[in-house]
């Protein structure tokens, strides 16, 4: 339900921009204003825009598909005592993506002030990872096309978004992938550190 909702909200919000570019520029991530007109809202605004259709399509069918499995898990956890509840933690999940990736824009683009960017991708992957810690060999879609393990996903994933991020010749905001995708493998264990046998039981079943 929970992701459902944010799906809604980020889908209306990013409509609603593409139709008033004001709007846009009034909630994008702009590193400079942030750190120098203290407009930190940024930090969580712009995680409800993205550039077009496709960005906003690609990333609400990830984050559904993805997400829902991640309420389940959270909802076991809370019945097991483990955690006091599965929606605030999965709130928390979702912004601890989103607020990390923006920082580590933020503090490399801080005197950039042409610099901007957009989109859910930091909390979308820290919800794409924190599955890879609950199933390491389910199946994933490489490209959306091959299916391998989640965790052999996970390492291409974080070495292609370490090696795009040097490079930096495209508009792909690659750092807040990485560090989206570090949120959403470490959230589990920091929650409970025994959380992360379960995950070696099940990276080498019995």
């Amino acid at each position: 339900m929970i992701t459902l909702i944010i799906v809604i909200l980020t889908s209306l919000t990013s409509i609603a921009a593409f139709r008033r570019r004001e709007l846009f520029y009034k909630m994008d991530l702009a590193p400079a204003r942030i750190v120098h007109k203290r407009e930190y809202y940024r930090i969580f605004s712009h995680a409800f825009l993205h550039a077009d259709y496709v960005h906003l399509g690609i990333n609400m069918l990830v984050l559904y598909s993805f997400g829902t499995y991640i309420e389940q898990v959270f909802s076991q956890l809370e019945e097991a005592g483990v955690i006091f509840s599965g929606p605030f933690f999965f709130i928390l999940l979702y912004v601890a993506g989103i607020t990390l990736a923006s920082v580590s824009t933020v503090t490399r683009h801080r005197d950039h002030e042409g610099y901007s960017a957009v989109g859910a991708s930091g909390a979308v992957s820290a919800i794409v990872f924190t599955y890879i810690f609950f199933a390491p060999l389910e199946k994933i879609y490489f490209y959306m096309v091959l299916p391998i393990p989640g965790i052999l996903f996970g390492v291409l994933y974080l070495a292609y978004s370490t090696y795009m991020s040097r490079r930096g010749r495209d508009n792909i905001n690659h750092s807040a992938h990485f560090w989206g995708a570090v949120v959403g493998f470490v959230f589990p264990i920091l929650l409970e550190p025994s959380l992360f046998r379960i995950f070696l039981e099940n990276l080498i079943p019995q």
